[in-house]
């Protein structure tokens, strides 16, 4: 076996560099069985983040995610006075001691996450002094103009050359009044949330109104709303894409996340295109995730899903068809789905996600090369894409520095053999140890595997 170790650390381009060989993907001989833990969700583990520096007291996380994500908020909170403190029998949970004031003349790295280049701004705002804010390379290319017209719109200095991205500077007055503002948020629901997530501690009331043609994955403004509500602050929606905070404390609290449900998604697609049966520990009764419309989604395509206990199981029945899907409201799970898609055996569409190309990668571009360039038939649409079957081979996968792309590339390389893909370090975005964790799910099913557990 050929032993091959990578590293978490990530730029933004190629992780792995020049010098570091592809990961190839196991290619699995037999049905996928077994049983996934998966870490904490990156939603609300940097929705709780950030609100609990925000608190009028301590808060306690448990279970959160640890990955890069994660990190990138932990260190911009602490930038601007939280303190982060790991606690617990494994320095697994985080005690949080919120901002007394918020810190100005400090740099925030945003890395390539979205929840930081877009939800710490409004916070910045409440420093006296500025916050510059920069990322990864891809991170410049990414749309931040509406968080940026917002704060402006609230009286909020920013210089930004007129770039609307990354990089810039929030010059804050120590102070931000609120009032009725007007956003085009069609290209990310982080928009509304970053702006509901801070609005508690301005002067005055605040009124967030939507004024684009589409609003994606609104279940994410939905769990936005609920942790705001669960921590005792005033916000209500108050028109079809309008919402309204009031000023006031937002509690501190001991809270256990949820699984990241959305990063269960490879590995139900696993049980799916091979056949197989794979159970998720710890599936939420009740959730604002949009993970949660998996078991529904993948259905479209063959496969059978039960809940015991607490778990989902997945059952892949050896069908294996194409659908007609809207994504509006879970664009997150598209490169899943598209990997799914490309093995099946009639045609497949992906509607109401154009917003992705705007994501970590242009994901509709990203998945049309790197389907297609395996052999696949894959064209996009304005909103969308459209994938018909075809014969697949081994070859080169591009993950573009993006965590879900990456795993989309693991899914197709179980049944196709020779999947090579440039940067599987790029899954430490929100699933550490992605290569661990499929490698010890497929082991049962006698992969071929050109690579090691971490150490």
């Amino acid at each position: 076996m050929l032993i091959r170790r990578y590293s978490s650390d990530h730029d933004g381009s190629n992780a792995q560099g020049d010098d570091r060989p592809a990961w190839v993907a196991p290619t699995v001989e037999a049905p996928v069985r077994g049983r996934v833990v998966v870490p904490g969700s990156k939603s609300l583990t940097n929705r709780e983040l950030l609100l609990s520096a925000l608190a009028d007291s301590p808060s306690l996380l448990r279970a959160p995610l640890h990955s890069r994500d994660s990190a990138l908020m932990t260190d911009a909170l602490r930038q601007l006075g939280a303190t982060v403190t790991p606690v617990g029998e494994h320095a697994e949970d985080l005690q949080i001691d919120p901002i007394d004031d918020v810190h100005g003349s400090v740099s925030i790295d945003c890395g390539l996450a979205g929840t930081v280049m877009r939800f710490v701004p409004p916070v910045a705002a409440l420093a006296t002094g500025p916050v510059s804010f920069d990322g990864d390379p891809h991170a410049r290319l990414r749309p931040m103009r509406p968080v940026i017209e917002a704060l402006r719109q609230l009286g909020v200095d920013i210089a930004d050359d007129g770039r609307g991205a990354l990089p810039f500077t929030v010059h804050g007055a120590g102070r931000v009044a609120g009032g009725h503002v007007r956003i085009d948020a069609s290209g990310s629901s982080q928009f509304i949330s970053a702006l509901l997530l801070a609005a508690p501690r301005f002067d005055d009331v605040t009124v967030i109104e939507h004024v684009g043609d589409t609003l994606p994955s609104l279940p994410h403004i939905e769990m936005t709303v609920a942790t705001l509500h669960e921590r005792g602050v005033r916000v209500e929606r108050t028109g079809d894409t309008q919402w309204t905070i009031w000023p006031g404390p937002i509690a501190g609290r001991d809270i256990r996340l949820e699984p990241d449900l959305s990063n269960a998604a490879p590995f139900l697609a696993a049980a799916l295109v091979t056949g197989g049966e794979v159970t998720i520990d710890g599936w939420p009764e009740h959730t604002t995730q949009v993970g949660a419309l998996l078991p529904e989604l993948l259905a479209a395509f063959g496969a059978e899903s039960s809940f015991d206990g607490g778990d989902l199981t997945l059952h892949g029945t050896g069908a294996l068809h194409g659908a007609d899907l809207d994504l509006s409201a879970a664009g997150e799970l598209a490169p899943t789905l598209a990997a799914v898609a490309a093995l099946t055996d009639s045609p497949t569409t992906l509607r109401g996600i154009a917003h992705l190309r705007g994501h970590e990668t242009d994901r509709l571009a990203a998945l049309e090369s790197d389907i297609n360039g395996l052999g696949g038939n894959v064209s996009q649409t304005a909103d969308g894409l459209v994938i018909h079957p075809a014969e697949l081979h081994g070859g080169s996968w591009r993950a573009f520095a993006d965590h879900r792309m990456a795993t989309a590339g693991a899914i197709i390389g179980l049944r196709i053999p020779g999947v090579e893909i440039d940067d599987i370090d790029s899954t430490g975005k929100t699933l550490p140890d992605f290569p661990g964790m499929w490698a010890r799910l497929l082991r049962p099913a006698n992969s071929t595997m050109s690579w090691s557990l971490p150490e």
